[in-house]
């Protein structure tokens, strides 16, 4: 745990495993160990919430995933002020905002290659002649938040603009004059230093900068970010970059898995942004791709054109059921629970009692999967009821030790399960 004797995520994890699994506790739900609440007094509590302010960024942000859109996976260096004002508005006119996407963030390409006389970000004039803090206040007057892209180098990764490596007081304290609420930190052209070594100067920094500012290390799960993140940052890059199609989005999906235990409320595991509606998957694809990110707790910062949503786009990213696993406050992400060729189940606890459980079927053919009360942590003589959160139906039926669905190529079902008796 590098240093640590328990990561926070782990903490939460047991203390919510004392509370309600009765399988830990010795009863099933209803008994006298489902009754029991968490004290906040308590011993562990008190312990768990020391260990979370003696972190070296404990500013009380991503207290659950962040939700928004960046502006990379469907623009890259074609971004501009109209581009970013006009997605302020459709988030709010779509009513994207009062389902939580709420940050606005611009990444690279954004300032000019050269600094300004004092050694200052200049925005490129030619994309923001208004310059950043103008934008700030109007997606502020929204309602919402903006974030902005820097690196720990001495250029980004597009090498059209410096980087922060050197400049990281100085950059930013220019953030938070600007009332910038988010920053996206890469990892590209930094000389050959560790990331371990450049990414805590820029926590340093923002800690003195006079504004909480949201910390995303976007470090490519160089050195294993996950390890050591929380002390650093409010979300670490545990993948390479994400692209629109369905090998790559799985991919990201697994090599972000492993490190579940370590992801707690201020700190997320992110396996990148959602390509959910730039086209190169399709509906049922991007399904699984949303219902991965929402059970793994992952930030879901939306990577499409939000100005012209398709129906299909709309009624994944809109789907109110999915989301709520998301910003589940336990904070505990999700596990592969089985993993048998291509079917697999994917399951963890979310408040009230319940477990989240994700069948996903990652073959072409379709095929009967089967989640199992001993693989997702429910005592075997639970009987417990299942929503369907993207049909958005209770079942009829409830089920006892299992429960199974045929489920067509590339495609999931995403349950949650509420123990009744």
């Amino acid at each position: 745990m590098v240093g640590r004797k328990w990561s926070d995520g782990l903490l939460l994890a047991v203390l919510f495993a004392c509370v309600w699994w009765p399988s830990a506790a010795g009863g099933a739900p209803g008994g006298a160990a489902s009754k029991a609440k968490v004290d906040l007094k308590s011993s562990t509590y008190l312990h768990y919430k020391q260990e979370y302010r003696r972190n070296l960024l404990a500013n009380g942000l991503g207290l659950t995933p962040p939700m928004g859109w960046n502006s990379w996976n469907h623009f890259a260096c074609v971004i501009n002020e109209t581009v970013i004002r006009e997605t302020a508005d459709a988030l709010v006119s779509t009513g994207l905002s009062k389902l939580g996407y709420e940050y606005v963030n611009i990444d690279d390409c954004w300032a000019e290659i050269a600094r300004d006389y004092h050694g200052n970000f200049v925005a490129k004039n030619t994309a923001f002649p208004s310059g950043i803090k103008a934008l700030a206040d109007y997606v502020h007057s929204k309602g919402l938040k903006i974030g902005i892209y820097s690196d720990s180098g001495y250029f980004t990764c597009s090498k059209t603009m410096p980087g922060s490596l050197g400049h990281e007081e100085q950059d930013a304290k220019t953030f938070a004059a600007w009332g910038i609420d988010y920053l996206k930190y890469d990892n590209c052209n930094n000389g050959g230093t560790k990331p371990t070594v450049r990414y805590p100067v820029m926590t340093r920094a923002l800690m003195k900068a006079g504004r909480p500012i949201f910390f995303s290390l976007c470090e490519w799960g160089d050195l294993h970010p996950a390890l050591w993140g929380a002390k650093t940052g409010n979300s670490w890059r545990t993948t390479n970059d994400i692209s629109d199609t369905w090998d790559s989005m799985m991919s990201r999906a697994d090599l972000n898995e492993p490190y579940a235990e370590l992801a707690r409320p201020g700190g997320w595991n992110d396996p990148d942004m959602l390509e959910v509606g730039n086209g190169g998957m399709t509906k049922n694809e991007y399904m699984v791709h949303f219902s991965i990110w929402a059970i793994s707790k992952a930030p879901l910062l939306l990577g499409c054109d939000i100005r012209n949503l398709s129906k299909d786009t709309w009624e994944i990213i809109s789907n109110k059921e999915v989301i709520a696993v998301n910003q589940d406050p336990l904070g505990i992400q999700a596990k592969k629970v089985r993993s048998e060729g291509d079917q697999e189940v994917w399951a963890g606890p979310i408040a009230g009692y319940r477990v989240a459980v994700l069948l996903v079927n990652r073959g072409t053919y379709r095929y009967a999967l089967t989640a199992r009360w001993d693989d997702i942590g429910l005592p075997l003589e639970t009987v417990a009821e299942a929503r369907d959160l993207w049909e958005h139906k209770t079942l009829k039926n409830t089920f006892v030790g299992n429960i199974s669905a045929t489920i067509d190529g590339h495609s999931c079902k995403l349950y949650i399960l509420k123990p009744v008796g």
